[in-house]
């Protein structure tokens, strides 16, 4: 039997769409929260376009869009309007992805809201933020790695700066809004008032490249693309195997001392090109093909259980198929689980990584269909009647 999540009695107005947004609203509705997606009538979230495809429903927006309820609104129609401010009497949260000065114009703005509910918590994700000179610009995850800085050091030294495989800068801000939703959830508990969240890709990608600022501000030096090692330790590093590549991270001497003796290699302990981290760090690309000779010799199964044996911190470089596979990833620790889809069937998604001793996240119910919650929610929260629906379904409305 499942238990009430940690936001049981959290009620969310999701008007987010694509990524950043629903990542956010995805978190909170995985940890208990009654989260309303709200969707323009008749094509809905931009993401239900984009593949891969199960029986002809997005894989991308089922992922993103479980455990949340799904309706239609058109929030430029006045009938539209009047019933998303009825919304907005009940709920705790509106989030939206908005370019900023939209939800103004439309009249629903954090200073128009909070006039209707004084209570309501704001959450807004884009891409440079709703202040600043760059606020009216577009924000897409390639343009928050970009100009975050992410990229330029991402890639190795010849070559072009780098996108991170997955939407990084999407990924960052969406669990960066959920924080400072969750922080005026709590400062509202306190004193009844809600605030606005403002949160922008630029700045989530910023704050996550910690020592990368931190080598241009103190020692003036312009962080450079070097591959997967690590500016302040090694062997922290890739090393290719027979069937692939593995990571090995020495994070200090001793560390070294134990691989050196994995590889029979003893002497290179003492040796005074390598006997010290920052020696090592100098000379890291002699240290690397020192590795290599023991590691190309070497499956990635056998490796890294040799040197997790040996006490050494490793892991293999899994690809998506292994990954899914894992035993303590797939297995013991549930992040892929299978669902049921009223249209796509039986599929996987990934599950929840946060994880509660008490009030567990799950995957309650799969993505809403478009408008598959309209009898529900408007009938519940707004005091519409079949009817009513039926004639704003009729109108456009929603």
């Amino acid at each position: 039997m499942l238990t009430a999540g940690a936001l049981n009695g959290v009620r969310v107005l999701d008007l987010t769409r694509v990524l950043a947004g629903p990542y956010c609203t995805m978190l909170m509705a995985d940890m208990g929260a009654e989260v309303i997606k709200i969707e323009v009538p008749g094509t809905g979230d931009d993401s239900r376009q984009f593949g891969p495809f199960v029986n002809k429903e997005s894989s991308y927006y089922m992922n993103l869009n479980r455990n949340k309820k799904g309706v239609t609104l058109n929030l430029k129609a006045e009938e539209g309007k009047r019933i998303f401010v009825e919304l907005v009497k009940t709920a705790d949260v509106v989030v939206e992805n908005y370019r900023p000065g939209t939800m103004e114009k439309l009249g629903f703005g954090y200073e128009d809201l909070k006039k209707i509910n004084s209570g309501i918590v704001y959450g807004c994700v884009s891409g440079f933020g709703h202040y600043g000179p760059y606020k009216d610009r577009a924000g897409y995850d390639i343009i928050g790695q970009a100009m975050g800085g992410l990229m330029s050091t991402t890639g190795w030294p010849d070559g072009e700066p780098t996108r991170t495989g997955t939407a990084m800068a999407d990924v960052l801000a969406g669990l960066s809004l959920s924080i400072g939703i969750l922080a005026a959830l709590k400062y509202k508990d306190k004193t009844g008032m809600g605030q606005k969240v403002d949160v922008s890709l630029v700045d989530s990608v910023v704050s996550s490249l910690e020592i990368i600022n931190q080598i241009y501000l103190t020692e003036g030096r312009i962080p450079q693309k070097i591959g997967n090692r690590y500016e302040a330790v090694y062997p922290y590093d890739s090393f290719r195997v027979k069937d692939g590549s593995i990571v090995i991270g020495c994070g200090n001497d001793k560390l070294w001392q134990l691989l050196c003796n994995l590889m029979d290699t003893p002497e290179l302990v003492h040796d005074e090109r390598y006997d010290k981290n920052p020696k090592r760090v100098k000379n890291h690309a002699e240290v690397k093909k020192i590795v290599e000779v023991w590691t190309i010799e070497q499956t990635i199964d056998d490796a890294v259980e040799k040197l997790l044996k040996a006490g050494i911190p490793a892991a293999p470089i899994n690809t998506i198929d292994r990954l899914v596979n894992d035993p303590h990833i797939a297995g013991a620790r549930e992040m892929f689980v299978e669902v049921e889809h009223p249209v796509a069937g039986k599929l996987k998604i990934t599950g929840s990584h946060l994880k509660f001793s008490d009030t567990k996240t799950s995957v309650r119910t799969p993505s809403p269909v478009l408008g598959q919650d309209n009898k529900e929610v408007y009938g519940r929260l707004v005091g519409l009647s079949d009817e009513d629906i039926e004639i704003l379904q009729k109108d456009g409305t929603i």
